[in-house]
């Protein structure tokens, strides 16, 4: 249904601005009584088969939405009605900015892609804070935290610094983004000694406030909340090589594989039309191959020392199991929740209890 008739009509209007008419329409028909009861029915597959234990917290199924989607914090009640076991908020900053001019986000169909330079656009990360206050469900929810554009890479620590402490309390892990392209040396940090440095910090920054906070309030009391790195698809065996190292010395708790790539080898959307588009992260289809090497690589040099989170290019049941049996914990989606629809995670989850019949 959603393929047939809904998408074509979404398609009509500009990524950006349907998104945000998107929003308000599930904001709206969420708010009228029964409607969120009806929807969890349509979605939601319980199943402790489905459960991930994973860096302390309890996953009801392993399909999250990936970062980007909502941005700023005000759609995460809602979107956990449909289905995914796990919601990721951000990037966020500590100033609001507006992020890059418009338009910045581009649909290639012919690819089941997307192209976007959005800039990390959001309201600051003490807005999302105040919507996540008034939480209403106990759905999982990553705070993926980034700098702003105006502050240079040798000042970025404290950027990261200040969303960490403002969201400490209201997310159940943080996303460390030093990985996106549309925002203007961010990948620098990705360098190993920055990024050391950088993780390190925020590893005493968490001891420190586990030491302080009420224990009552997460699940790792004394240790405080999981931190997970978020690298681009564009590294090399050397510098995936490096982030093992960075993994392992800063204990951190994961990785989560990939952002977008600024590649655009192998593309069916014709150059004429790329190069009217211009810069900016490609995510989709053109990404599953890329994201999965990237995954099982990372799984097997480091003999699956650390957890890892897949996102990119998961469309379909047999991506995301690709994804899984590569070596991933988690999955996340993101383009293919748009071409696909809501439906989606349902449909994955549900491949995944045949396969566990299968297998029993």
């Amino acid at each position: 249904m959603y393929k047939i008739f809904i998408k074509p009509i979404l398609f009509l209007f500009q990524p950006e601005t349907i998104h945000h008419i998107v929003v308000k329409v599930i904001k709206f028909y969420s708010a009228i009584p029964g409607i969120s009861r009806i929807i969890r029915g349509l979605c939601i597959v319980n199943d402790k088969r489905l459960e991930r234990k994973i860096f302390g917290l309890t996953f009801p199924n392993p399909i999250g939405l990936a970062a980007g989607f909502d941005k700023d914090a005000k759609l995460f009640d809602e979107l956990g009605n449909y289905g995914f076991g796990f919601i990721e908020i951000g990037t966020l900053t500590p100033k609001a900015q507006p992020g890059n001019d418009k338009p910045r986000m581009f649909r290639l169909p012919e690819d089941e892609a997307l192209i976007n330079r959005m800039g990390f656009n959001n309201e600051g990360v003490h807005a999302a804070v105040e919507r996540l206050k008034k939480r209403k469900t106990k759905i999982i929810i990553g705070g993926n935290i980034g700098k702003n554009k105006i502050t240079p890479n040798e000042e970025a620590q404290n950027d990261y610094e200040k969303c960490f402490e403002a969201l400490y309390d209201y997310v159940d892990y943080f996303a460390v983004n030093v990985s996106s392209p549309n925002t203007p040396n961010l990948r620098a940090l990705q360098d190993k000694e920055p990024l050391t440095n950088l993780l390190k910090h925020l590893q005493q920054l968490n001891t420190k406030l586990a030491r302080i906070k009420s224990p009552s309030l997460k699940g790792r009391a004394g240790e405080g909340l999981p931190i997970l790195l978020k690298i681009a698809p564009d590294l090399t065996n050397e510098q995936l090589n490096d982030i093992i190292d960075i993994v392992r010395e800063t204990k951190i708790d994961g990785v989560i594989a990939t952002n977008t790539t600024i590649s655009r080898e192998n593309l069916r959307t014709p150059n004429s039309r790329l190069q009217t588009i211009g810069q900016g992260g490609l995510s989709g289809k053109p990404l599953t191959k890329r994201s999965t090497e990237i995954v099982k690589y990372l799984s097997e040099k480091s003999n699956k020392a650390f957890p890892i989170i897949a996102v990119g290019g998961i469309h379909t049941p047999e991506d995301a199991l690709e994804k899984l049996n590569a070596g991933a914990s988690l999955v996340q989606i993101y383009t293919g929740f748009i071409y696909e629809g809501p439906g989606v995670v349902r449909k994955i989850n549900k491949h995944l209890l045949r396969i566990m019949n299968r297998i029993e």
